[in-house]
C-alpha cells in the first residue's frame, strides 16, 4: 500500500515536539481508541501538513509535559528589554514558521502596552516551505526572514542586542558571539541529552552513548564559554511525552526530521505496526523529552 505524501528532503532547521504557544497541554481524558484501521492510520499521519512549528494538530491525540520557565512568555519578556538596557535589534535563530517569535512579539506588546518593538527584528530559517510562512507572519509585526541553513551567521558583527533561538539544531556559539553586541545577550530553549529516545530506539536500536549525550547542557556550557560568553543561568528540564495512537507518532516523525533521519513510512512498516499494537494494548506510548534553558551574556 502507498502512503501518500513522502517526506520532504530540507534541512534540520529548528527545533521540535508538541510543545510550545501553539502546543496542547494534557488532555483532561486520555484519547480514545480510534476506529480508524492501521494502514488508515498511518495515512492520516503522513498528509498532515509539516511546515511551520505549529504543533496544535496533535491535541489529544499526543502531549508533552512543557518547562517550568515557560519559554515563549519569558522571550516576550526579554523582548521588552531589562533594566537599563533597551532591545534595538533582535535575531531568532532557526525560527520555523515565526510562530513563536510571533508569539512573544505579540505577549510583550500585550504587557506594555504602547510600548515600542525593537526596531530591527530579524530571523533565519533554513526549510523553504518555513521561510514562507514565518515571512508572512513576522511582516505583519514589522520583521524579515532571512533565507539561512544552519551554519555561519549571514549577519555583520555586533549587530544584535538579543538573540533567541527554542530548539536549534546546533548552537554555534562563537557566531552567536560575533553577532552580539558587547552587553547583549543569547536566551534560547535547547533540546537535551537523550531526548525522545524511547521512541528512537524503538525504530532504530540501542544508541551509543555518544549520540545519547550529544546535547548535554554541561557541554555546551564549555562550549559556550570558550566562545568568550558569561552563562548567567542554565536550567533542565526531563519531561513527560504521551502517543495515543501511531497516526501522532508518524506525524511526529515526519515533522521532527532529526529524531529519526531517514524516517519513511515504508522504511518503518514493521516498527510502525508493532508501536500501533502496543498503543491499541496499553492504551499510549510513553517517551521522555529533555529541555534547557540558556541565559547567555557577552561581556
Amino acid at each position: 500500500m502507498s502512503y501518500g505524501r513522502r517526506r520532504s528532503d530540507r534541512s534540520s532547521s529548528s527545533s521540535s515536539s508538541p510543545s510550545s504557544p501553539s502546543s496542547p497541554s494534557s488532555p483532561s481524558s486520555p484519547f480514545s481508541p480510534s476506529s480508524l484501521s492501521f494502514d488508515e492510520l498511518l495515512a492520516e499521519g503522513v498528509a498532515v501538513p509539516t511546515e511551520g512549528w505549529d504543533f496544535s494538530w496533535f491535541a489529544g491525540r499526543a502531549t508533552e509535559g512543557r518547562p517550568s520557565w515557560g519559554y515563549a512568555r519569558a522571550m516576550a519578556g526579554r523582548l521588552g528589554g531589562q533594566p537599563g538596557r533597551a532591545v534595538g535589534a533582535v535575531l531568532d535563530v532557526q525560527t520555523g514558521g515565526g510562530e513563536v517569535l510571533s508569539f512573544a512579539l505579540d505577549e510583550a506588546g500585550r504587557a506594555a502596552p504602547g510600548s515600542r518593538r525593537p526596531a530591527l527584528v530579524v530571523a533565519t530559517e533554513g526549510w523553504a516551505p518555513n521561510v514562507v510562512k514565518a515571512a508572512g507572519l513576522l511582516r505583519e509585526r514589522g520583521g524579515f526572514v532571512v533565507a539561512s541553513a544552519d551554519g555561519p551567521l549571514p549577519f555583520a558583527d555586533g549587530v544584535f542586542d538579543l538573540v533567541v533561538s527554542r530548539h536549534p539544531v546546533k548552537a554555534h556559539w562563537r557566531e552567536i558571539a560575533r553577532v552580539l553586541r558587547p552587553g547583549g545577550g543569547y536566551f534560547a530553549q535547547h533540546v537535551g541529552p537523550r531526548s525522545a529516545y524511547e521512541l528512537v530506539e524503538h525504530f532504530l536500536g540501542p544508541q551509543p552513548e555518544e549520540q545519547l549525550n550529544a546535547r548535554h547542557p554541561e557541554r555546551e556550557r564549555r562550549d559556550a564559554e570558550a566562545a568568550g560568553l558569561e552563562i548567567v543561568d542554565l536550567r533542565a528540564e526531563r519531561l513527560r511525552m504521551e502517543f495515543y495512537d501511531i497516526a501522532a507518532v508518524v506525524h511526529f516523525l515526519s515533522k521532527v526530521i532529526w529524531t529519526v533521519p531517514d524516517f519513511t513510512v515504508e522504511a518503518y512498516l514493521p516498527q510502525l505496526r508493532r508501536l500501533h499494537e502496543r498503543i491499541e494494548t496499553e492504551g499510549v506510548f510513553v517517551a521522555h523529552s529533555s529541555r534547557h534553558l540558556f541565559d547567555v551574556r557577552k561581556p
